[in-house]
C-alpha cells in the first residue's frame, strides 16, 4: 500500500472511531458542533501515531485511541482558533467554521468537550498499561498547554500589535508551539506506548512541524482557496508573524 492510500486508510479508521465515541453522548447540538468539527481534514497527526506505534510494534487496536485523541484535541484548537475573538475565519475545510455554523457559545462549548474528549480517548483501558496511558495525558497536556499549543498562539496574537516584526528565532520559537506540539507529540506517542526513548522521534518532529508550517504559510499565499478551504491572505491581513512575512516567498 502506497503511502496516499495508507494515509487515507488510517483516516478512515480514526474518523469511524471518533464517529463512534460521539455516539456515546447525548444527542445535543453540543455533540451535532463536535461530530461536525472532527470531519475532514488530512489526519496527519493520527497517522503519525499510529505509524510511530507500528514501529514499535504496537497493534491498530492500540494506537488508534491516541490517534483519535489528537484529532479531538487538534479539532478544538481549530474550533477555537477560528472564532472573532482570535482570528475570526469564516471558512474551515471548505465549509462555515463552527461559531458561524451554531453560534460561538455553542463553539466555546464543542471546543471544551472535544479537548476533555481527548483525554478520556487517550486514558481508555485499550491505550496501554496504567503507567503508559498517564504518560501519554501528561504529554498531551503539556503539548496542548501553555508549554506548547497555547503558547504559540498567545505569541501569535502577541506578535499583531508587537512593536517590531519577530525575528526569525523568534517565529520558530512561536511555530514550535502552535504548530509544533501537537505534531511532536503524535511522533512520540508510538514511543510512549512502547516505553523506547522519545528523543530520535522527538528531532525528527520538530523538523517536520517546522516544515509544514513553512508550507501552510507560503499556500496561505498563492493556494487554491477551493483546496485548502480557506481564505487566501488571511494571515498577512491580520498581521501575523509567518515565515513568509519575514523571508518572503
Amino acid at each position: 500500500m502506497d503511502f496516499h492510500h495508507r494515509i487515507a486508510a488510517n483516516a478512515a479508521s480514526v474518523e469511524t472511531h471518533l464517529n463512534a465515541y460521539l455516539d456515546t453522548y447525548e444527542h445535543l447540538p453540543v455533540v451535532d458542533a463536535m461530530r461536525y468539527a472532527v470531519q475532514g481534514g488530512k489526519r496527519m497527526r493520527a497517522y503519525m501515531v499510529i505509524e510511530s506505534g507500528a514501529m514499535f510494534g504496537i497493534s491498530m487496536e492500540q494506537s488508534i485511541w491516541p490517534a483519535a485523541a489528537i484529532e479531538a484535541v487538534h479539532a478544538y484548537s481549530l474550533v477555537h482558533d477560528d472564532m472573532p475573538c482570535m482570528d475570526d475565519d469564516d471558512m474551515r475545510r471548505g465549509r462555515p467554521t463552527v461559531h458561524n455554523a451554531w453560534d460561538e457559545a455553542t463553539a466555546v462549548l464543542a471546543g471544551d468537550a472535544l479537548q476533555t474528549m481527548g483525554f478520556e480517548l487517550v486514558l481508555n483501558d485499550q491505550a496501554g498499561s496504567p503507567d503508559v496511558r498517564a504518560e501519554l495525558a501528561k504529554t498531551l497536556a503539556k503539548a496542548s498547554g501553555a508549554h506548547g499549543m497555547v503558547l504559540g498562539q498567545a505569541l501569535d496574537i502577541a506578535a499583531e500589535t508587537a512593536e517590531t516584526p519577530l525575528t526569525l528565532e523568534q517565529i520558530e520559537h512561536l511555530q514550535n508551539g502552535k504548530t509544533g506540539a501537537l505534531i511532536e507529540w503524535s511522533a512520540i506517542s508510538g514511543a510512549i506506548m512502547a516505553r523506547a526513548d522519545i528523543t530520535p522521534l522527538s528531532t525528527y518532529a520538530k523538523a517536520v512541524g517546522l516544515a509544514f508550517q513553512i508550507a501552510d504559510d507560503i499556500l496561505d499565499v498563492e493556494g487554491d482557496e477551493a483546496k485548502t478551504g480557506k481564505r487566501l491572505n488571511k494571515d498577512a491581513d491580520a498581521g501575523k508573524a509567518t515565515f513568509v512575512s519575514l523571508l518572503g516567498l
